[in-house]
This record gives structure tokens, sequence and C-alpha cells, in this order.
């Protein structure tokens, strides 16, 4: 079975952008990139982004993030996609993830946002909660989750800290059989 892995960058203060979906202050180079990039590369084979974190890159031109994996947008609001490689899904998100989680593959990658986390989060189907952990203090902007979730607990299972104060956490989030 495939694990959904939330894997995102965040500010010391939990958010993962600025209110408009702009990352300015987080770092843009370093080897946590680099490593970033390359886990793209070998670990995932589908990605899944809420509307807001795919209109970030559609408002400078970009319509196809991530042309290596399967790429699925959910949105209540598009109509259609503007790229034929990205899929558009506007219902049955909780069955979707779920039926991906049950086919043969990599990795799934869920690189935003904060709603459609909290969606997936509520449904216990994250599995991985990976943060690149930027050494910032945003002040304000979209948190890591949006809204209320439940206490749960994590297992940190790794961690690599970068020369330039970036903090590389992962998480297994543990079920109740668990704990």
């Amino acid at each position: 079975m495939r694990k959904l892995k939330y894997y995102v960058a965040v500010s010391v203060d939990n958010f993962i952008a600025h209110e408009d979906g702009s990352w300015g202050g987080f770092l843009p180079e370093g080897e946590h990139v680099v490593d970033y990039l390359e886990s793209l590369k070998t670990w995932f084979d589908v990605v899944l982004m809420g509307r807001k974190t795919y209109e970030v890159g559609l408002k400078v031109g970009v319509t196809n993030p991530y042309p290596h994996l399967k790429q699925y947008v959910f949105s209540r609001t598009m109509k259609e996609s503007p790229d034929e490689n990205v899929e558009l899904v506007c219902e049955n998100i909780v069955e979707l993830v779920t039926e991906l989680k049950n086919q043969t593959g990599k990795d799934i990658y869920l690189c935003g946002g904060a709603d459609l986390a909290t969606t997936l989060f509520a449904e216990n189907l994250i599995d991985e909660i990976i943060l690149k952990l930027n050494p910032v203090l945003l002040g304000s902007g979209i948190p890591l989750f949006k809204g209320v979730i439940k206490q749960t607990a994590l297992e940190l299972t790794d961690s690599k800290i970068y020369k330039n104060g970036v903090l590389l956490l992962f998480y297994r989030v543990k079920t109740m059989e668990q704990i």
C-alpha cells in the first residue's frame, strides 16, 4: 500500500505560506532544495494539490508544475484543468485518495494546501508528515493545517540539519493502535 506524505516547507511559527500564497522568507536555495528535488524523482509518482497551491504557479504561467508525476488538483470552483497533464478533481476526494493509496506504485506527495491537508488528515489518510522547517518567523499566513484537527501522536523517524539552518523532520502519523 502506498503512503500519502504531506511534504511541506513551514516556518518556525507554523505557516506554509503568506496569506497570498507566496513563499517569500523561505530559503529558496541550498542543499535542502537539492534533496527535495531528488526526493520528488525517487519517492513519488503522484502529486496532490489544492487549488490555491496550484494557482500560485498558474499565476506565473506554470500549468504543469510536476511533469514527471501524475498530478491531481482538488477544487470545487475550477471548471476545467488548464493543462491536459493535470487532472481536476471536484468531488469524491476521499474515495479517490483511498483508491490511489491502494494502487501499486511509489508514494503519493501531498504538496499542499492547508485545506486539502486538513480534509485528508481528518479521514486518517496522511501517513507521514515531512517538514522542511525554515529558520524564519512569518508572523501570519496560511497554517500547516486549516482549522481544527484532532490531537494526534507523531513519531520522529528521521531528521537532517542543513548548514543554512533548515531542519528536515520526518514524522510517522501514529494510529490509535500504535499509541
